[in-house]
C-alpha cells in the first residue's frame, strides 16, 4: 500500500518549500496530499497502531507507529510535504490552518467498508514545524470484559463486590496508555442496565456505550471535569463516571457525589495504588472522607505478551531467587495452572 504512494511522495520532492498561509485550503485539497494522509491512515491500522506519530526534522518527516505499546518507525517522508500534511490534517479536524504557533486538538472520523475509526488530533508546534500525534479508536471494538483484561481470583471478587455497592468511589491508577479507561468501560458495561442512570464526564469520549449519557470536556467553554460534574450531579445519575480527577475542585465533588448515594468511577495519575491516597490528600481531600468513601483501589499496567511464533523466555535461577522476594510466585503458578 506504501509502494503504492512512492510516486506520488516522489514527485512532491521537487515542489517548492512551505506554502503560504493564504495557500494552505488548497494544498490541503490537492490529491497527493489527500492520498498520502489517507494512505498513512489505512497503513496504521493495517498494523494495528494505537497512534500515528508526525515528526518533523531538518531534511526530512519520520513517520511512527506505536504497536502493542512500542513506537516503530514506518516511513521517511520529504520535508516540503509537512504543510500540506498538517493542513489536511487541520481540515479533516476543524482546527484554525493560520495557527502555527500554539497547540491544536480536534478529532475526525475515517470510515470504509472494511473498517470504522475515531481519530484524536493533538499538534504541537516544535522546532522544525508542527508535530502531529493522532490516536486510532476503533468504534466498532467492543468493550473488554474484566476477565479479557487480566483481572483473575481474589482482585476479580473485590471489584465485583464493590461494584454492586450503590454508593462509593472506585479508583483505577497507573501511568498515561496503561488501559485505565478501558478498564472504566469494562466496569461500566457491568453496570449498564435499564433499571439504572449512568452518566460521565469524559476527556474525550472514547466509546460512544448504549444507555450511557457521556458528556464531553470543552475548556475552551469553560466545560471542565468539575464543570460538569457539578451539572451532571443535577441529573438524578445512579452512576457517575468520571474520565480522570485532575484537581482539587473535581476531588471534593467526586466525593460528595459518592457521600450522597452515588457509584463514582474515575482513573487517577500515580503509579502504585497506595500512591492514590496521599494523591488525593495532596489536593486537600480531608483523610476521613476518603476512607468514608474510597471502596477500592486498582492499579494497572499493561504487560507485552508472547505472539504465537515466539519462544517463552525462561527465568534463570538467580533471576527467580530475586523475583520472590517481591511476590508469591507459587500462588501465581497455581493461578495459571487453574485458569488452563
Amino acid at each position: 500500500m506504501i509502494q503504492k504512494e512512492a510516486s506520488v511522495i516522489k514527485a512532491l520532492k521537487e515542489e517548492e518549500n512551505v506554502p503560504e498561509t493564504a495557500e494552505l485550503q488548497k494544498v490541503a485539497e490537492e490529491i497527493p496530499i489527500i492520498k498520502i494522509v489517507d494512505t498513512l491512515l489505512k497503513h496504521a491500522i493495517l498494523q494495528r497502531a494505537s497512534d500515528i506519530h508526525i515528526e518533523p526534522f531538518e531534511k526530512e518527516i519520520m513517520v511512527r507507529y506505536r504497536i502493542d505499546g512500542i513506537l516503530r518507525e514506518a516511513m521517511i517522508l520529504p520535508k516540503n510535504v509537512l504543510a500540506g500534511i498538517v493542513a489536511r490534517i487541520k481540515v479533516l479536524s476543524n482546527l484554525k490552518l493560520d495557527e502555527h504557533r500554539l497547540p491544536q486538538d480536534g478529532r475526525f472520523k475515517a470510515e470504509t467498508e472494511d473498517y470504522k475509526y475515531s481519530i484524536r488530533v493533538s499538534i504541537l508546534p516544535v522546532f522544525e514545524g508542527e508535530k502531529v500525534v493522532m490516536r486510532l479508536l476503533a468504534e466498532s471494538t467492543r468493550a473488554l470484559t474484566l476477565e479479557e483484561l487480566g483481572l483473575r481470583g481474589e482482585a476479580l471478587e473485590k471489584i465485583r463486590i464493590s461494584l454492586r455497592k450503590p454508593v462509593g468511589m472506585i479508583l483505577i491508577t497507573g501511568p498515561t496508555g496503561c488501559g485505565k479507561t478501558t478498564s472504566l468501560y469494562a466496569m461500566v458495561e457491568i453496570l449498564n442496565t435499564p433499571e439504572v442512570n449512568i452518566s460521565s464526564v469524559e476527556d474525550p469520549v472514547e466509546y460512544r456505550i448504549p444507555r450511557v449519557n457521556q458528556t464531553q470536556v470543552n475548556s475552551k467553554i469553560g466545560l471542565t471535569f468539575a464543570s460538569g460534574l457539578r451539572s451532571l450531579v443535577r441529573q438524578d445519575p445512579d452512576i457517575i463516571m468520571v474520565g480522570e480527577i485532575r484537581d482539587e475542585e473535581t476531588v471534593s465533588l467526586a466525593i460528595n457525589a459518592a457521600l450522597t448515594g452515588h457509584l463514582v468511577l474515575s482513573t487517577i495519575h500515580t503509579n502504585t495504588a497506595a500512591g492514590a491516597i496521599p494523591r488525593l490528600i495532596d489536593m486537600n481531600a480531608e483523610p476521613f472522607l476518603i476512607s468514608s468513601t474510597l471502596s477500592v483501589i486498582l492499579a494497572q499496567r499493561l504487560v507485552r505478551r508472547l505472539t504465537d511464533d515466539k519462544m517463552a523466555y525462561k527465568l534463570k535461577p538467580i533471576e527467580l531467587k530475586e523475583m520472590k522476594k517481591y511476590c508469591n510466585l507459587d500462588r501465581i503458578m497455581e493461578m495459571l495452572k487453574q485458569e488452563k
